[in-house]
């Protein structure tokens, strides 16, 4: 696999018709300086607005994975993203004049076409891997759909698909080499859909670009050929259309035998340029489609995110440990005789921390409550709990420079049992819910496996108005909290 960053060498460009808007469309791929990922850009629209490939972004995913920020919108970005994550392209400008780029033949082949015509420069900046060193999984029982990433120091693909329809059947396919197998294996897979789905999807306002030129369509359902003609007519098809005899109407020629399940996994490797790095895993996907190859995207993206704040504070790695004392006091403002939080055990970006106080007999709180029986405050154990609750915010906003964060409210604040010298406080804060500014946080502390104190935590992150920036990992009842 490439170790560094690259961009293609020239500006390249490639028109036709969107697939489900029907709209003429140029879409212009420009290289792009390192660390700038995959963009797009809508030259169409005033101000010509900027919209990153993340998963962040995706705003629909009934028919096609479509990216919005606000009113503006690009449709069906999956196989310009599958061409450029095929072909290991980390930073490019992606320019459209319309809502969606050209359908092309159904696949990503075009775009593969021009961007090898466009060639590569390599960059110095090294290629930002997510490592997936734990299982992630995404499950649908409903649909019967599940997908996997495990630990590869490599990157691979591996998908089944059945839709219980005898001309497709139940069919396997692996990609193993983006580098060797992509372009010639996997690029030219074309789209398709169920002839039972058409006329619905007509109806729905999509496939206004579609045609028998760009879509394969497999036969689910039985139609007259005046019913047949009837449907040519309303897709402005010019063609006769048969049912023909092998399952795929007008007995269209596949490409390879298992053409739809290498489609599927070209859409699977699309979305999941929505990441925002480049993987070293092993995925296995059983059904997968749009709306779960997304959701599973924001799975990989959240541990992505997470690794990186990890990354950012954790200059070494320690067994049991994702921040010790050092890193906390990177991210938190708070020094000796406040800083009451030792470490780190568990964090899971958005959803929970844990964090692990030893009660030492040195404390200095414990010269006044009490001389001769020392009891850790519980104003202190609670304050205990909102600092390693703090650190759950890290991932609070985009742009956490200039921002205070102020406690709101203690809200079922419990005390069950006291905490004395030689104890070691395991606290766990979850994340109760998140507005754009306000956070509310359930803490429970324990010793020893019982609960000791419990308490729901809100706070209000404000805009400093010109003070020193703000941390929101860092929270003090009743005072703002600042990034040293």
């Amino acid at each position: 696999m490439l170790v560094q960053q690259r961009t293609i060498s020239k500006r390249v460009s490639i028109s036709g018709v969107g697939l489900h808007t029907g709209c003429e469309s140029t879409i212009t791929f420009l290289p792009a300086p390192e660390n700038h990922g995959i963009v797009f850009r809508r030259t169409d629209v005033g101000g010509n607005p900027e919209i990153p490939a993340l998963a962040d972004f995706v705003v629909d995913v009934s028919r096609g994975t479509t990216l919005g920020i606000g009113d503006v919108k690009v449709h069906t970005v999956e196989h310009v993203l599958a061409a450029v994550a095929g072909l290991e392209i980390d930073n490019i400008m992606i320019e459209l004049d319309a809502p969606e780029p050209p359908v092309g033949d159904g696949s990503a082949k075009p775009f593969v076409d021009v961007l090898l015509e466009a060639g590569f420069t390599g960059q110095d900046a090294p290629k930002d891997y997510l490592m997936i060193d734990q299982t992630v999984e995404y499950l649908n029982e409903k649909k019967e759909v599940q997908m996997v990433a495990l630990p590869l120091d490599d990157f691979r693909i591996t998908i089944m698909i059945d839709y219980k329809n005898p001309a497709l059947g139940s069919q396997h396919t692996g990609l193993f080499s983006l580098e060797k197998e992509f372009v010639a294996d996997f690029s030219s897979a074309r789209t398709f859909c169920f002839l039972k789905e058409v006329e619905m999807l007509h109806e729905q306002g999509l496939i206004k670009g579609g045609n028998l030129d760009n879509a394969i369509v497999i036969v689910d359902d039985e139609m007259s050929p005046t019913e047949l003609k009837k449907l040519a007519k309303k897709l402005d098809i010019n063609k006769s259309i048969i049912l023909g005899s092998t399952g795929i109407l007008n007995d269209k020629t596949l490409r390879f035998k298992n053409e739809p399940a290498r489609h599927k996994l070209l859409d699977l490797l699309g979305d999941l340029a929505l990441v925002g790095a480049p993987m070293k895993a092993q995925i296995l996907a059983a059904r997968p489609g749009h709306p779960h190859n997304v959701e599973f995207a924001k799975k990989i993206r959240k541990l992505y995110q997470q690794k990186k704040i990890v990354k950012k504070y954790q200059f070494t790695k320690t067994a049991g440990v994702i921040f010790d004392i050092e890193a906390i006091k990177r991210i938190l403002p708070h020094r000796y005789p406040f800083l009451l939080v030792d470490k780190i055990v568990d964090f899971k970006l958005d959803e929970k921390v844990v964090g692990i106080k030893n009660v030492s007999t040195n404390e200095p709180f414990f010269q006044g409550h009490f001389p001769q029986k020392p009891v850790m405050p519980g104003v202190l154990i609670v304050e205990a709990m909102a600092q390693t609750g703090g650190i759950l915010l890290l991932n609070g906003m985009e742009n956490p420079d200039g921002k205070l964060v102020y406690f709101m409210s203690m809200n079922n604040v419990k005390w069950r049992k006291t905490v004395v010298p030689g104890d070691q406080l395991i606290m766990q804060v979850e994340m109760v819910s998140r507005r754009s500014k306000i956070a509310t946080l359930a803490g429970k502390a324990f010793v020893d496996g019982t609960l000791v104190a419990e308490a729901e935590m809100t706070a209000a992150i404000v805009d400093a108005d010109g003070t020193p920036a703000a941390s929101l990992s860092s929270l003090s009842a009743g005072e703002p909290s600042r990034e040293k």
